[in-house]
């Protein structure tokens, strides 16, 4: 019993996780992931882009709140999203529906060309 009583306060002593913003905890999303939009169309497929996709199998759609949810409650909605294909068969894998905050972070997309320099046309004139 006296050993009980000891290690009850080391209980409370462990390390205490910051309260998320907003009830939104920060995510962080793989290296791979691509920015785009997407709209689920049916069970099997979906629009990326504007272009058809398959949706694999195994597909996994989270929220805003990084909640799990299926496509078909987010059926004709066109959604700003970072995303995974999965390289093998091309099809649409893991999709995260991004917050306003997410939104406004840099993120790479289909079709953008990065690099690092500037073209002199690029320079803002004085």
């Amino acid at each position: 019993m006296l050993a009980l009583g000891l290690l009850l306060p080391l209980a409370g002593a462990q390390a205490q996780v910051a309260p998320p913003e907003n009830g939104v905890q920060a995510r962080t999303f793989p290296p791979a992931a691509l920015r785009g939009h997407v709209s689920f169309s049916g069970l099997r497929s979906a629009q990326l882009n504007g272009n058809d996709v398959r949706v694999a199998p195994g597909l996994r759609v989270f929220d805003a709140r990084n909640h799990l949810v299926t496509p078909t409650t987010l059926r004709d909605q066109k959604l700003l999203v970072h995303y995974l294909i999965e390289p093998s068969t091309g099809m649409l894998q893991t999709v995260w529906i991004l917050t306003r905050a997410e939104a406004r972070q840099p993120r790479s997309a289909p079709g953008m060309v990065e690099r690092n320099f500037r073209f002199s046309s690029e320079q803002q004139q004085r």
